[in-house]
């Protein structure tokens, strides 16, 4: 049976994550004034890493030495998945809004809910399929809401434009981002149930910036010489979103099903569009509303039909594991 503390803490965790995430695309905005995209995803992971180093390697020193190589490699393959995604979604907010940016990367779930049943061997239960589609067509409006309006009915003007120029490989961008972030979060689930946290998310964020600071100064930029601002901005980044919402997001995995957890990521664009309002002024309208109404109802129900696995218990598929339903 599950404690009654860790039933309560991983809701209130995964909702704290959410909030913390969803200022990325904000600071990220703020900093691409003067930082390239690529710099930006450096700097958020090697500062993210460096703050965690006294603890990796002191506390957990002997845990990283014994990791085989095998843990080693999946680490390694998991640090580059998350230096695509950085790199590319970031990338993206320079051409499209940060709305149809954050939804379009936020359709990890429906790759992660694809390919679980292959690399992990889990699978969503019906009402979890429900809530993960209705929060994905949540996603969808809100990605159409900069040609889609409400006036007595719904209806779509100028789609084309979102479809073409800038708009259309900013959105491209977002979904390669989707992409990876789907591999890094079932690759994260296998290795949580048998490496601690501190030293699997060390590992990642060490790697991942590493491979964008070498991308970084292979494509001749730098991440020198900025101002004190841009930088504050970025060790806000690596703070708040990195540490506080990812790091929350890869201890959830041990106990959840890496699909329920990118169902749970679908909660930050509707962050997102709320400062953007009042930071950027990007005014969401009745489209943008309905959408997280959406995301909202689904993300309940994914809860409530999500097996919350034991650790050691193995997955919500294996046979005879115990579990309980989050209390949501």
């Amino acid at each position: 049976m599950i404690p009654s503390r860790s039933r309560l803490t991983l809701p209130i965790a995964l909702i704290v994550a959410v909030l913390a995430v969803s200022t990325a695309s904000i600071l990220i905005r703020f900093a691409q004034r003067e930082a390239s995209s690529t710099a930006i995803a450096a700097l958020r992971l090697l500062l993210a890493s460096l703050a965690l180093a006294p603890l990796a390697l002191i506390r957990h020193r002997l845990e990283l030495k014994a990791l085989p190589p095998r843990d080693l490699g999946l680490s390694a393959l998991s640090g580059l998945f998350l230096a695509i995604h950085f790199g590319t979604w970031i990338s993206s907010l320079a051409y499209t809004t940060v709305a149809s940016s954050v939804v379009l990367v936020s359709t990890g779930p429906i790759w992660v809910a694809l390919l679980s049943p292959v690399f992990l061997g889990e699978r969503l239960a019906r009402p979890a399929v429900l809530g993960s589609i209705l929060a994905i067509l949540g996603g969808a409006l809100i990605a159409s809401a900069g040609a889609c309006t409400w006036n007595g009915g719904f209806s779509c003007i100028g789609l084309a434009a979102v479809l073409h120029g800038r708009a259309m490989w900013g959105n491209f961008l977002a979904l390669v981002g989707a992409w990876a972030v789907s591999g890094y979060l079932m690759i994260g689930r296998r290795l949580r149930q048998t490496v601690a946290l501190i030293p699997y998310v060390f590992l990642v964020y060490s790697l991942a910036g590493v491979a964008l600071l070498i991308t970084v100064y292979a494509t001749g930029g730098t991440v020198l010489g900025l101002s004190p601002m841009t930088y504050l901005w970025i060790v806000l980044l690596a703070l708040i979103p990195q540490l506080i919402g990812h790091s929350t997001y890869n201890w959830a995995l041990k106990a959840l099903p890496a699909a329920f957890v990118a169902v749970m990521t679908l909660g930050e664009p509707i962050g997102s569009a709320i400062l953007a309002y009042f930071l950027l002024q990007e005014t969401p309208g009745h489209v943008v509303l309905v959408g997280g109404v959406l995301i909202l109802v689904g993300i309940y129900l994914a809860a409530k039909a999500t097996q919350l696995v034991q650790p050691g218990e193995g997955t919500p598929t294996t046979a005879g594991s115990k579990d309980v339903r989050l209390p949501l």
